[in-house]
């Protein structure tokens, strides 16, 4: 294996990283993240950026947290199969009553859940669209509620372990169990979310103001559609939060709750022939879980050669409000300059030794950051593709501003929120 000196691997880790990233934002062609990852990660063991060692230790760390997104990403894409989340549509379409600001209010509530129970992902992929026909088929402007998505796709993914990679990734660098992740996270992820709402509300009077056409095509059905709720769907992901919560307790890991809440409903619909193996492999999502890994690795090249030593004198020590503040700060920073997956895994091994209210506060940077840009998070990026198949344009001033007041405000309230939960528990 070749051998580099410092400066060489530093350099070529960060050239490394940027390459990843951009082809992650731009994704030319169309091509998965992980055409560019994976070759990228390669380079780095090749050359000697990084260590063999090394590269499987980051693999190792990230292999639990990668088959449990997966597990998850099934466990959704089947929901939507057994028809969850058109029930929720109708759900939603039915409490607006007519009222723009009300289904403004329903939409927090039903993305604030899915994200919170199902991931980002199911929040981005599955329930933007069906905003997007919801607002359509009652007359009313979408941007408000398609807006409330991404928002939400990111804040609102605080509460659980299991409702974002960042997450799952901080529970293990924490050693914090699942139930005592959530009762620490509950109160900054309450306070974030009625930020956001106050400032989408705000920020799209006019939208809202509007209010809804009642000419419009099928308003009236909207009103009134009453699609079944799928009650095993619902038992089903019930069961595997229990999962979660037990599997927490005595120790075992969380993946397995989710692989066996996704393997219940996988049968069912194997033998009801509503999906295929080859299905549910895409929805596992297998070059993005590639994706994952790689950057691991390319990140820890270049942590290896300086960019750990150089963060590691600006993160505070202790946990008091100015360092919690200090930290997700500087969280929320990285994530929208090198994006929030990348961000966590250079910064938790900084915060760690701080314990668990500085592995949290990072948490709170890279959740809620990333709605300040579109780098920010990889559910951003996704998010803009959806919106764009749906004929609709997202200005990049527009998500700015927007970003730039609701950002700092969900953080100036999130931060004390976190201080005063783990100064309770």
């Amino acid at each position: 294996m070749a051998c580099m000196n410092t400066a060489s691997a530093e350099a070529l880790s960060a050239l490394l990283l940027a390459l990843v990233l951009g082809c992650a934002v731009v994704r030319p062609w169309g091509l998965p993240e992980a055409v560019v990852a994976v070759p990228a990660a390669a380079i780095a063991v090749g050359t000697g950026a990084i260590s063999l060692d090394h590269a499987r230790d980051e693999a190792a760390r990230l292999g639990p947290v990668v088959g449990f997104l997966a597990a998850v990403l099934v466990l959704a894409a089947l929901c939507d199969e057994e028809g969850l989340f058109r029930a929720c549509g109708a759900w939603v379409a039915r409490a607006a009553r007519g009222s723009t600001q009300r289904l403004l209010g329903q939409v927090f509530v039903l993305a604030s859940v899915i994200t919170a129970v199902l991931s980002l992902d199911a929040t981005i992929v599955l329930l933007t669209p069906v905003v997007f026909a919801t607002a359509a088929r009652l007359g009313a402007r979408p941007r408000p509620h398609v807006y409330a998505c991404t928002h939400l796709s990111n804040t609102a993914s605080l509460l659980l372990p299991v409702s974002n990679l960042t997450n799952l990734l901080a529970l293990a660098a924490s050693g914090l169990s699942f139930t005592r992740f959530a009762a620490l996270m509950a109160l900054p992820w309450l306070a974030a979310i009625g930020v956001e709402y106050v400032v989408l509300r705000r920020f799209f009077a006019g939208d809202l103001a509007a209010g809804a056409d009642p000419s419009a095509a099928g308003t009236a059905d909207a009103a009134h559609e009453r699609p079944p709720v799928p009650r095993f769907a619902l038992a089903t992901v019930a069961g595997t939060l229990a999962g979660f919560v037990v599997a927490s307790a005595f120790g075992v890991n969380a993946a397995w709750a989710a692989f066996a809440g996704a393997a219940v409903l996988a049968v069912r619909a194997l033998v009801r022939r509503r999906t295929t193996p080859r299905k549910l492999l895409a929805a596992a999502s297998v070059p993005f879980l590639a994706f994952v890994l790689a950057l691991g690795i390319v990140v820890r090249a270049l942590v290896d050669h300086g960019l750990g030593t150089a963060l590691g004198h600006a993160v505070p020590s202790g946990t008091g409000l100015p360092a919690l503040f200090a930290l997700a700060g500087l969280a929320a920073l990285l994530a929208n300059l090198i994006n929030n997956l990348p961000a966590v895994l250079v910064l938790l091994p900084l915060a760690a030794p701080n314990g668990e209210g500085a592995v949290l506060a990072v948490l709170l940077g890279v959740d809620i950051g990333p709605n300040l840009t579109y780098a920010g998070s990889l559910a951003t990026l996704l998010w803009r593709r959806i919106v764009h198949e749906h004929d609709s344009e997202v200005a990049l001033g527009e998500f700015s501003r927007l970003g730039a007041l609701a950002v700092p405000a969900a953080l100036a309230v999130a931060v004390p929120a976190l201080w005063l939960s783990l100064a309770v528990f």
